[in-house]
């Protein structure tokens, strides 16, 4: 129990200092800040990973004496305990997973901030106080969830159907965010609770005339679907972890990690997440590698050895990784594609076209007879070929009509070839 208070502590302290110090006061969360701050989480993350590192192997506060469901088998009924490799296998693929997951939520706030018409420089305040709300919901699930996974070994066999399923459906159907104004808690709080039209600064509630008395600004609708979403979310996310380890410290522990982080990430992915087309795909397969690790974990472990856990963080960051990367090629080829597009029909214009042809012709002949009189001009009156066909035709008794044709004949000639 102590370590529970002691973690809670220092996520609220970190969450007072950022913002009660760093986000004081309401600003605009440029590209760069944001990535600032997601590398900052993720490095608090990692240290928080040495620390279950030393906490499972020394047993600091009581870690490292419970049996993980997980890990049950024939020899292990009620699972096996997690040693400090293993509980820091687990930290990470789940912290990993959970953030990956994240990335999906990055779509419908985009969508809602959007429909509420909520500035860029309020979003952060709606984020913050709709992490407090994520973390309470995240740990009531996480606790049920716990409880009934030691309780009932089959449950673990749910999840992972749950999450097979969940991953088929990302992979061969299409998602679409549903038009906010047709949710019934939007439509349920405008109906019954009085919203104002105009925003308080950063205030949630905003006095009325003194007949109305208080009103919600349009700030409160948004956390509430930001809460509404998160527990969406978090039905496919409390099942994906579950499948990595059933261990309540560690499960909880990652999740907050992934949700502290969610909102940096989504202040540096929101403009740019399209760009990644293939990382919803990524995301799919890795809830069905997930789902087929939780549906057969002992067949698993007994086939890949000791290093099992590893190999399962080796397999999820490989996945990730290889969604953005073709993606980014992906990417790149097609505006080059594009271009080169553009290019041969810009070409192909200029020369089929009939007018452009015909205009293209008359601008070579123009440039050919500038060319020449700048010629003559020099001193050179008439060039090598007619002065030999001259030789040719003139004294013999030819016709000067024979002289005359052949004559323009050379000057059509002598214009094609410039042309060409």
């Amino acid at each position: 129990m102590l370590v529970w208070i002691v973690f809670l502590i220092f996520i609220f302290a970190l969450l007072a200092i950022d913002l009660g110090v760093f986000h004081r006061r309401a600003h605009v969360v440029s590209v760069r800040e944001a990535l600032t701050w997601t590398v900052v989480w993720i490095a608090m993350a990692l240290a928080f990973a040495g620390f279950v590192y030393l906490g499972y192997e020394r047993h600091w506060l009581g870690l490292g004496f419970a049996p993980d469901p997980v890990d049950r088998s024939s020899g292990f009924p009620d699972g096996r305990v997690n040693d400090a490799r293993s509980a820091l296998l687990k930290f990470l693929t789940g912290y990993v997973v959970e953030l990956s997951l994240s990335a999906d939520n990055v779509f419908v706030m985009a969508t809602l901030f959007g429909y509420f018409a909520i500035p860029r420089m309020y979003q952060h305040r709606v984020l913050f106080w709709g992490i407090l709300g994520a973390l309470a919901m995240r740990g009531a699930m996480i606790a049920i969830g716990a409880r009934l996974v030691a309780e009932f070994s089959w449950i673990l066999s749910v999840f992972g159907a749950v999450l097979v399923l969940t991953a088929l459906k990302m992979l061969f159907m299409t998602t679409e965010t549903g038009d906010p104004s047709q949710n019934i808690v939007v439509r349920l709080m405008r109906r019954f609770l009085p919203v104002a039209d105009q925003f308080d600064g950063e205030h949630f509630f905003v006095r009325a005339p003194a007949r109305r008395g208080w009103m919600l600004t349009p700030l409160v609708p948004a956390l509430v679907m930001v809460e509404t979403t998160d527990l969406v979310f978090a039905v496919d996310s409390i099942p994906a972890i579950f499948a990595i380890t059933a261990d309540p410290f560690l499960v909880f522990t990652s999740n907050v990690f992934a949700i502290l982080g969610l909102r940096s990430l989504y202040f540096a992915l929101a403009g740019a997440l399209h760009v990644f087309r293939y990382l919803k795909h990524a995301l799919a397969v890795v809830l069905l590698t997930v789902g087929v690790k939780m549906l057969a974990h002992t067949y698993l472990e007994r086939v890949l050895g000791p290093d099992f856990n590893l190999y399962m963080l080796a397999a999820v960051v490989v996945i990730l990784a290889t969604g953005v990367l073709v993606s980014l090629v992906e990417l790149r080829w097609r505006d080059q594609i594009g271009r080169t597009m553009s290019r041969t029909a810009r070409t192909l214009q200029e020369w089929i076209v009939p007018d452009r042809l015909v205009e293209t012709i008359d601008q070579a002949g123009e440039t050919r007879s500038v060319r020449r009189r700048r010629v003559q001009r020099s001193g050179i009156r008439v060039p090598l070929m007619m002065r030999a066909w001259r030789r040719l035709f003139t004294g013999k008794g030819r016709s000067a009509s024979i002289l005359v044709a052949s004559h323009h004949i050379l000057e059509e000639g002598d214009k094609f070839a410039a042309f060409l």
